[in-house]
């Protein structure tokens, strides 16, 4: 089902709830409602309503989560539960943005080290901090780590060129 953008996505996860409950879709009502709860439990703990990124944190952890379960009960023989969490990870990003392809993550990766010039390991916060905003929740950050790390030049190329210690004047 193809998401309305205007609608802020916590007013499509409560119209949902009521949808699955309707239709008795026991399945995502059941997934609808630990969303809604995971986010009311974080809005009450911090005393502040969540903007679009905060609730889409909130859905992408509970995938990460169930992604982990999944492979436990898979290591462990359970294909019920193994295909019980899958079909909730399939619910959950009905909700996400369409993730970035390869192509799309190395152009990033490449745009941002340029735009800052990142040259050195002690550069890597700023420019994961920069893909993070830019992906707005489309990159995979545990995957990017490591592109960022075989994009950017060897530490001091400058200094192991000249055989001296900044730069070569």
């Amino acid at each position: 089902m193809p998401a309305d953008p205007n609608i802020p996505l916590k007013e499509r996860l409560q119209d949902d709830v009521k949808k699955a409950l309707r239709a008795g879709d026991k399945l995502r009502l059941s997934v609808l409602r630990m969303a809604m709860a995971a986010i009311q439990q974080r809005e009450v703990d911090s005393r502040e309503s969540l903007d679009e990124g905060g609730i889409q944190a909130i859905l992408e952890k509970m995938v990460k989560q169930r992604y982990e379960a999944a492979e436990q009960f898979r290591a462990g023989g359970r294909d019920d539960l193994f295909d019980k969490e899958t079909a909730e990870i399939a619910v959950l990003k009905t909700y996400l943005p369409e993730p970035m392809s390869e192509e799309e993550t190395v152009t990033l990766v490449e745009e941002v080290i340029a735009t800052l010039g990142a040259s050195s390991p002690k550069d890597m916060g700023r420019v994961m901090g920069e893909i993070k905003q830019r992906g707005a929740g489309r990159v995979n950050l545990g995957n990017v780590s490591a592109l960022v790390r075989s994009r950017r030049p060897p530490p001091r190329a400058a200094e192991a060129r000249t055989g001296r210690l900044g730069g070569g004047h």
